[in-house]
C-alpha cells in the first residue's frame, strides 16, 4: 500500500498495523508529510477547534536522585548548579502566572528526596487553597502509589510521567540497573487508576532507538491511553555519557506528532520546548503537524538556566539578556547555602530593570499567545463576515 493511502487509513481508522507504521515512518517523503499534517491538522481541529492550552511551567528543583545517561541533572553531573525553591517562591511563580491569565500549573522537578509527600502536598495545597480555579499537574517521578494519593486528596489534577521507551532492552541502554521499566509502567498504571489525567511520552532518535522501538512505544500508549502525550527530538547534553550522540530529527519527530494525532484524536499533544531548542520555529511546526498544548516557563530567571536536561540553543528571552548578566541574584534557595532578603533582593532587581524593555516585552509575550490560535489557520483564509478573533484570556481557558 502506498504511504498516501496509509496516510487516509490512519486518518479513517486511528490506526494502522505494525508493518503500516514502520513503512510510513521510514519511508515517508515530504510531500507525503505535508499530506500527513494536513490530516493532524483536520483531527485537532474537529475536536478543539482552533485552541491551543497554555500551561505555566514551575521547576522548583534540579536535584534529582537518578543518573539517567541523557539527562542533564543527573546524579553524577557536579557541573550543574543545583537549586530548590521555597513555597513561597512556587507560590509566587503562580501568582505571576494567574496574572497572566495561566489557569494550569506544572510544577515540575527531579525526583527529590527533600521535598517528601507532606511538602509536595502543602505546596499543591496552597496554591489549590489559593487559586481554586486552577489545575495542578505534577511531574516529579516515580513515587509510591501512597503519595501519589496522597496529592490527589490534596487537590493535584493531572500527572506527567514519560516512559521515554517502551522496550525493556532500549530502556536499559538508557537508564542505570537500579531502575526499572516494569516499575515505571506501573507508576503509570496507578495514576490512571488513581483518578489522574496521566501524561506519558518518549524521546524520538534517542541513542539506540530503533523504528520497531517507535512502534512499540505507539502501543504501549494505546494500552495506557495518557490523557496527554509529550514527544520531543532526543537533544544531547555535555555533561552527560551521551554527550557525543547525534541529536534527533525536527520531522522525524513532527511526522510522529501528527502519527499520534491520528491516532489518539482527543489527546493533549504539546509542542514541547526540545522542538524550539532545535529549531527557531520548532513550536510552531509542532501546532502545524496536530499539537494543541504550548508550556511557557513560569519559572524564576535566575535558576533557569540550572534547569538544562539538555544544551540550549538560543532559548534566552531578548528581553531579560541584559539583566541575566548582572551580578544580581533572586533566592533560589540552594541545597546548601542560607536564604537570602527575598524582599531585598526584589528590590535589587526592580533597580535595575529597564520597566520600558520589561513592559515591551510583557505586551509581546501576550501578542504571542493571542496569535498563537492564528498559526493553526495561517494557511485559511476565513470568511470575513464569521470570523471573530477572540480576546486574548480566551487562550487559556481549560
Amino acid at each position: 500500500m502506498k504511504n498516501t493511502e496509509l496516510i487516509e487509513k490512519l486518518y479513517e481508522n486511528q490506526n494502522l498495523e505494525d508493518c503500516e507504521l514502520l513503512q510510513l515512518i521510514n519511508t515517508i517523503s515530504e510531500e507525503e508529510r505535508e499530506k500527513l499534517f494536513y490530516y493532524a491538522r483536520r483531527v485537532r481541529e474537529r475536536e478543539y477547534g482552533n485552541d491551543v492550552y497554555i500551561r505555566g511551567l514551575i521547576e522548583f528543583t534540579n536535584v534529582c536522585k537518578n543518573d539517567c545517561y541523557y539527562c542533564g541533572i543527573r546524579k553524577s553531573n557536579d557541573k550543574v548548579e543545583r537549586y530548590r525553591l521555597t513555597l513561597d517562591e512556587i507560590l509566587e511563580c503562580a501568582r505571576e502566572g494567574y496574572v497572566l491569565g495561566f489557569r494550569t500549573f506544572v510544577l515540575q522537578g527531579g525526583e527529590d528526596s527533600y521535598f517528601t509527600k507532606e511538602k509536595i502536598g502543602k505546596i499543591v495545597k496552597c496554591i489549590k487553597n489559593e487559586f481554586p480555579d486552577c489545575a495542578i499537574t505534577l511531574s516529579v517521578g516515580e513515587r509510591t502509589y501512597d503519595e501519589y494519593e496522597y496529592w490527589w486528596n490534596m487537590g493535584a489534577d493531572r500527572y506527567l510521567l514519560r516512559h521515554e521507551t517502551a522496550n525493556e532492552v532500549h530502556y536499559k541502554k538508557l537508564h542505570p540497573y537500579n531502575m526499572s521499566l516494569e516499575n515505571r509502567k506501573e507508576c503509570l498504571y496507578s495514576l490512571r487508576k488513581i483518578g489522574y489525567q496521566v501524561g506519558a511520552g518518549f524521546m524520538v532518535d534517542s541513542p539506540y532507538q530503533t523504528t520497531d522501538n517507535l512502534v512499540e512505544d505507539l502501543r504501549f500508549m494505546q494500552d495506557l491511553r495518557p490523557h496527554m502525550i509529550g514527544i520531543g527530538p532526543y537533544l544531547s547534553h555535555e555533561n552527560t555519557p551521551f554527550n557525543n550522540q547525534k541529536n534527533g530529527s525536527l520531522q522525524q519527530t513532527l511526522v510522529l506528532l501528527a502519527i499520534i494525532r491520528l491516532l489518539f484524536p482527543k489527546v493533549l499533544l504539546p509542542a514541547t520546548t526540545a522542538l524550539g531548542t532545535i529549531d527557531p520555529n520548532g513550536r510552531e511546526l509542532g501546532l502545524k503537524a496536530g499539537a494543541n498544548v504550548v508550556m511557557p516557563n513560569l519559572s524564576p530567571v535566575s535558576v533557569r538556566k540550572f534547569y538544562e536536561l539538555y544544551d540550549l540553543y538560543g532559548e534566552d528571552n531578548n528581553v531579560w539578556n541584559e539583566y541575566l548578566n548582572k551580578d544580581t541574584t533572586v533566592n533560589t534557595t540552594k541545597t546548601e547555602s542560607k536564604k537570602s532578603n527575598k524582599f531585598s533582593d526584589i528590590l535589587d532587581m526592580a533597580k535595575n530593570l529597564d520597566t520600558n524593555k520589561l513592559q515591551d516585552g510583557i505586551s509581546s509575550v501576550q501578542k504571542a499567545i493571542g496569535l498563537i490560535g492564528d498559526i493553526l489557520v495561517k494557511d485559511k483564509k476565513p470568511d470575513a463576515s464569521t470570523y471573530n478573533p477572540r480576546p486574548i484570556y480566551r487562550r487559556f481557558d481549560d
